[in-house]
């Protein structure tokens, strides 16, 4: 009997890791939700961290995504000054 819980956990774990995978917030529903002027926070809230940041006095450049699919945002006082998106469907 324990045997049969612990292959049906099993397979209800594995189902739920491959949703969750396919789950990106990368998308263009996501990506029409940020405004100029947004707060690093508030994009955060929407995208997730980013894959990639790099800060250099004051101003922070984010990569959400990876591949084809990507969102480039520019902060400046942690406020979002410029934002791009490439592949997004």
């Amino acid at each position: 009997m324990s045997r049969r819980i612990s292959a049906i956990a099993l397979v209800l774990f594995i189902a739920v890791a491959v949703l969750t995978v396919g789950c990106s917030k990368v998308t263009k529903e996501n990506y029409d939700k940020i405004e100029v002027g947004m707060d690093y926070d508030e994009v955060v809230d929407i995208l997730g961290e980013p894959q990639e940041a790099s800060d250099v006095i004051g101003t922070k450049s984010c990569v959400w995504g990876e591949g084809d699919e990507t969102i480039h945002i520019k902060f400046i006082a942690d406020q979002v000054v410029f934002h791009s998106a490439k592949g997004l469907k």
